[in-house]
Order: structure tokens, then sequence, then C-alpha cells
């Protein structure tokens, strides 16, 4: 049972995880606060005030943030490759 289970977790997290995640947030967020602003429309209320319409703008921030952290992990990948590729690569 003892070596089935790792002594130390393991750290998977790739370079714009962060970002993603914290994209992930500000996204939902903004989806959240998108709702909201669009209930009173569909319910015959008074509309909120212009910051709650101002906060759903997350929704896009949270995208290109999120966008951002794909990015660069991508880059991240690309560079690990070449490098790997140049090490096993003979000399000419």
């Amino acid at each position: 049972m003892r070596n089935e289970t790792p002594a130390a977790p393991d750290d998977d997290s790739a370079p714009g995880d962060g970002l993603v995640k914290a994209g992930v947030v500000i996204f939902g967020i903004g989806a959240v606060a998108t709702l909201v602003t669009v209930a009173p429309l569909f319910l015959g209320t008074d509309p909120f005030p212009t910051v709650a319409y101002t906060v759903s703008m997350l929704m896009g921030v949270g995208f290109a943030v999120a966008a951002a952290g794909v990015l660069r992990s991508i880059a991240a990948q690309r560079r690990q490759a070449r490098r790997a590729s140049a090490t096993q690569l003979p000399a000419r």
C-alpha cells in the first residue's frame, strides 16, 4: 500500500494555468452579472444602475485573460518541444 501513494504531490501546473483559472472565475462573475442585469427586462421591473452593466463587462475580460493563459501555455509547450528536438538531433 505504501508504494501506491506518492510521497510528494506532483506539480502538474504549466505556464498559463493560473491565468486560465483566473479567467474562468472572472468570466463566471461577468456571466452572473449579465444574467442579473437582463432579468429586469423579463420581470418588468426597473433596470439596474450603470455599475451593474459595467460589471457584466467582466465576461469579456475573463475570456481574454483565459485566452492569454492558453496562448502562454502553447508558447511554453512549443519552446519545450524545440528544446527536446534540438537535443535529440545529431550534429551535422
